[in-house]
């Protein structure tokens, strides 16, 4: 996998990088603000960007809505100090596959690292509760029923299940249906929902009760 890193560290993104490479990723490039990000992207073609949010000329936030406009099939996951609830709602409406803190293990960070092939979310512990309450609360001040978005039945079945965490594998399992024939019924979740990535169709199947947190 090609990555691309976007910190205003030189350091952090010196020890980020020899991190990486002995897990055996090829690290392509460097970028110290997401100007020099956008660039990057554009001439690197990276499979996946780590990209820290406050970062001069351009934050980061602000850089991936623009790689994810122009380059939607590249991961962005955000990897800041900040866990400001607002900054994550950001991230997820913005694209981003993921969003991580500094202050992870290394052990943890390179379990979730390890899921990005497989496209499920990566969110460090804590946050994706706090993501599920907040479009838990959107919805139960939603009004009226949810729109006709055209789902075919199936693809109802195929959003449950990865509302509810599920991977590729165990949607297929699930539902007795291949893993390719998940990946196409993704692809029509995300095209007739006008979404970019596995996280949104979470978000948006929290907003629109297609599933509850747990208990509730």
């Amino acid at each position: 996998m090609r990555v691309l890193l976007a910190d205003d560290h030189a350091l952090f993104r010196a020890g980020l990088a020899s991190l990486l490479k002995a897990w055996g990723l090829q690290v392509v490039g460097q970028a110290g603000n997401g100007n020099e990000a956008i660039a990057k992207a554009r001439q690197l073609h990276p499979d996946l960007i780590f990209m820290d949010i406050n970062m001069p000329a351009l934050n980061g936030l602000e850089a991936t809505r623009a790689i994810k406009a122009e380059f939607p099939d590249i991961k962005v996951v955000i990897l800041t100090v900040s866990d400001d609830e607002q900054d994550l709602f950001e991230a997820v409406k913005s694209g981003a596959e993921g969003y991580l803190l500094k202050n992870l293990r290394e052990d943890e960070f390179a379990n979730l690292v390890s899921r990005v092939a497989s496209d499920e979310p990566l969110m460090s512990p804590g946050l994706a509760k706090k993501l599920l309450q907040e479009f838990a609360r959107l919805k139960r001040e939603k009004r009226g029923p949810e729109s006709d978005v055209g789902l075919t039945d199936r693809e109802h079945d195929v959003l449950e299940q990865v509302a509810r965490g599920s991977t590729n594998k165990e949607v297929a399992a699930a539902l007795y249906i291949s893993e390719n024939t998940v990946n196409y019924h993704m692809k029509n979740i995300l095209s007739k929902l006008h979404l970019r990535n596995r996280t949104q169709v979470v978000a948006w199947a929290m907003e629109h009760g297609i599933t509850t947190l747990p208990g509730g």
